[in-house]
């Protein structure tokens, strides 16, 4: 009797051991911390709603209290109205150190009458979505961009480093608008940003967890539809694809990018 109750106990310890915690939901009071900007960082509704401050004194920012190791994470943003030139948005995954993975939205701002590519002055739904096959960036849940892990053939993917999570607004005149030709204009200070429903299911990274059996290491991809209407998206709203920035990369484009490692299914 004794053998079977230490080996049901042993079981139990093992499984525990293992345990994958997840995030679900969000609440900016506990979920998130100051990273800098003060009282620029101002959280209404019960947590839910959040709003990001830059005058000419400082930007401001917050990040997760808790490292991940793949999930999905979805911001409802509404992005600087108006004259918001010189200004940058961002929404982002982001490790620790010299040799750091990100995953990164930024949204440069732009001067009025120019529309953002990826939103109007109202609150729409970004997203990130990460296992160790692929990544996802979605708007409204309608995916924008693919990128699959390509280790095989060299291409770095974040598998092993966890992220915070992060959300920024901050003056990026130098190079944000038309390459830093338009600069940031003061005199349409302050420029807020609105954050609001925050939703992660993800892996947080603890002492016991496991968050490679996260996914259970399946690879999910785009279904036929959710492709076509990545294809539209590519065809109406692309400005800029680094794989054919010649320019850029005048003595050879990334290996990934070239002809006979090109993925024609995403």
């Amino acid at each position: 009797m004794a053998s079977s109750y230490y080996g049901s106990l042993f079981l139990m310890l093992s499984f525990f051991s293992t345990f994958i915690p997840f995030a679900l939901g969000g609440d900016f009071n506990t979920d998130f911390e100051n990273l800098f900007g003060d009282d620029r960082v101002e959280i209404t509704g019960d947590g839910k709603s959040m709003s990001l401050t830059m005058d000419e004194y400082s930007g401001s920012g917050i990040v997760s209290k808790n490292e991940y190791l793949f999930g999905r994470f979805d911001m409802q943003i509404r992005l600087v109205p108006g004259n918001s030139a010189g200004t940058v948005t961002a929404f982002y995954l982001s490790s620790q150190g010299d040799h750091h993975d990100e995953i990164d939205m930024e949204f440069l701002g732009n001067l009025s009458g120019d529309p953002y590519l990826l939103s109007t002055n109202d609150y729409h739904t970004y997203s990130i979505d990460w296992n160790p096959e692929r990544i996802i960036i979605l708007v409204d849940d309608i995916p924008i961009r693919v990128m699959r892990n390509r280790q095989n053939i060299g291409v770095p993917f974040p598998t092993s480093q966890p992220m915070r999570l992060y959300t920024t607004l901050w003056n990026g005149d130098s190079w944000a608008t038309r390459w830093g030709e338009v600069k940031l204009d003061l005199s349409n200070a302050p420029f807020v940003a609105g954050f609001r429903n925050f939703n992660a299911k993800a892996c947080v990274v603890g002492p016991h967890t496991n968050c490679k059996r996260f996914s259970d290491g399946q690879y999910n991809g785009l279904d036929i539809e959710s492709k076509q209407k990545m294809q539209k998206v590519h065809s109406k709203w692309v400005v800029y694809d680094y794989c054919r920035d010649y320019r850029r990369y005048a003595h050879g484009l990334p290996f990934e990018c070239r002809k006979e490692n090109l993925l024609q299914d995403e």
